[in-house]
């Protein structure tokens, strides 16, 4: 767990790179466990790596996704509803993640 400064958080990139990429590689790992390893795959390479977290004293930890986030993947073909699914339940595991690392309570 990391000492969290919410205002050094602005900074993420600086102040707070390996954790971030701590979580989005465990986030990663989780969703490679529970799903086709090329979605999940395609949807870290083509969306997430767009993402932008951010971290706010009401909502947490959250994730902004690039605009027309399922117009983006283009390596896969896969139902729009299932990739909305899963990609919703990546970025929930990627905030869940962001929580634990920083042991910021959800």
């Amino acid at each position: 767990m990391t000492d969290f400064d919410p205002e050094q958080f602005e900074d993420k990139y600086a102040n707070y790179f390996p954790q971030l990429q701590k979580a989005y590689q465990q986030a990663f790992e989780v969703m490679n466990d529970r799903y086709d390893s090329e979605l999940v795959h395609a949807i870290d390479q083509q969306i997430l790596n767009e993402s932008e977290p951010f971290y706010d004293d009401d909502q947490g930890f959250y994730v902004e996704l690039p605009e027309s986030p399922v117009d983006r993947l283009t390596a896969i073909i896969v139902d729009d509803e299932k990739l909305s699914t899963v990609l919703e339940e990546y970025v929930g595991q990627i905030e869940a993640e962001l929580h634990d690392i920083f042991g910021v309570e959800r």
